[in-house]
Formats: structure tokens, sequence, C-alpha cells
């Protein structure tokens, strides 16, 4: 046991001092990249199609670039911990056939790279909020938390992809294709009331089922969500949507961890 912490430490360490070796600006991509991404979707969904999200309630902010961050940085962390733990088993391949180690630990160590790039870049968001007013201090033990679920989500996830791609090499390509289309079908860069209208307008598809309650079924949906409500509005998640994440979360991690247990011990004959 003692041994298996020891090479998470030393994996996660190698993971964060490895990504931007011999660059310049160093651990500053980290928030350059999803400034970048702010900047572009604030230019076009903000300027040039107007997208006008409702102001924060009860913190009053109508901050356009501010209530995307809020969005955007859980997904971005999402999809660093889900892409990269999905390609580990494969980069770390000579390793994994000279020395037996439990193999999880090359997930959950890409998972704690892109957990601390992913603290970085939260501190600098609520800086920024507190900046333009928002009441954020009280409300960070409950972000905390959600970021340690969204995590377990995000491993779960990973854990059974990166089983995957060692079977089939057209996982990863698949998935950035399954993950673009994720990005676009939750709330992050478009307010959800916008999906609401418009299920609104169509009313049920059968039964009591709409377009809303059947977009709702997406987990990242209610992340998004919960993030939002603590960073920019400053008040309690519905208790509905932390019960989904909660469960989201505890069903992706079980699943992922049985997934890869089963077929870990394989590793080194499949690679």
């Amino acid at each position: 046991m003692r041994n298996s912490r020891e090479l998470f430490i030393n994996m996660a360490q190698r993971e964060i001092k490895g990504k931007y070796k011999r660059t310049i600006l160093g651990q500053l991509w980290s928030l350059i990249n999803p400034l970048a991404a702010m900047v572009i979707y604030t230019i076009v969904f903000g300027f040039i199609l107007r997208v006008n999200p409702l102001p924060g309630d009860p913190s009053g902010l109508d901050v356009f670039p501010l209530w995307l961050l809020s969005g955007l940085l859980p997904w971005t962390f999402f999809t660093a911990v889900v892409t990269g733990g999905m390609g580990t088993l494969l980069s770390h391949a000579g390793l994994i056939k000279k020395v037996y180690f439990p193999r999880m630990v090359l997930v959950f160590s890409t998972a704690a790279a892109a957990a601390y790039n992913w603290a970085f870049e939260m501190v600098v968001l609520v800086v920024a909020l507190m900046i333009f007013g928002s009441f954020v201090l009280p409300w960070l033990p409950l972000v905390i938390v959600f970021m340690a679920v969204l995590a377990a989500f995000a491993v779960g996830l990973a854990l059974m992809l990166s089983i995957a791609n060692v079977f089939f090499r057209d996982t990863q390509y698949l998935m950035s294709i399954v993950l673009q289309m994720w990005m676009y079908l939750t709330p992050i860069i478009y307010p959800i009331q916008l999906v609401s209208s418009q299920s609104d307008a169509i009313g049920p598809l059968f039964g009591d089922v709409t377009i809303l309650s059947l977009y709702r079924l997406n987990p990242m949906e209610r992340f998004v969500s919960v993030f939002r409500n603590l960073l920019y509005d400053n008040r309690m998640p519905l208790v509905n949507d932390m019960l989904f994440c909660v469960v989201a979360a505890i069903i992706s991690l079980v699943v992922g961890y049985l997934v890869f247990s089963r077929h870990s011990r394989k590793l080194a004959e499949l690679l």
C-alpha cells in the first residue's frame, strides 16, 4: 500500500512537471488555454450571436465571460481527466510490460495532475468573481466537495475508456468526436433557458417526457448547473441536482473500478 502511494505521488509529480517542460510560460499555459477559449466563445456567442444568460441570482452578476468560465472550467477538467486517463495505459506500455505495479495508479495520477492544474484555474476564477462583486467565499467548501465529486465521475469514465482503448485503439478517436458533441449538448456556452423555451414550444414527445427532461439526463449538465449556482449565482444548488451528481459519480467510479480490475492483469499481454 505504501509503495502504491509513493508511486502515485511520483507519477502525479512527473505528469505535472513533464506537461509544460521546456516551455517559457510553464504552468501559466493551464490558465491561458481556457482563457483563450473564453475569449473566442465570448466574441462569437456574447457579441455576435448575442446570447444573454440571466444575471446571477442572488449575486446580481451580469458578466458573460465569468458566467462562461464558471461552466467551462469544470468541463475542461472533465475532458482532461477522461482523455488523459484514456491514453495513459498506451503511453506507459513499456513500463507496464517491464514492472508489475497497480495499473490503476496511472489513471489516478493523470487525474491528480489535471486536478492540480484545475485548482490553479479555479483560484484565478474565484479572485475574478470577487473583484466583480461575487460573494463566493462562503460557498467555497461546497465548491471543493463537488470538485471531488466531478473528479470521481471523470476518473470512473477514464478507467473504463482506458481499458477500451487497449482493446480497440479507435476509442480515443471516437471519444474526441463524442466529447465535442457532448460539450454542445451541455449548457456551457449557452443558457439552459434556450433549451427550456424550445422544449415548451414543441411540447411533450411522449407521455410527460419532454426535450428538456431528456436533455437533463446528461450528468455534465447537472455538474455545470451546480458550479454555476455556487460560483456565479452564490446560492445553494437544487437538491436533485446535487444528488444526481453524487449518484452519477458513484456509479461511474464503481463500474470503472470493476471493469478495470477485471482486465488489468491482461494488460501486459494486450499491450
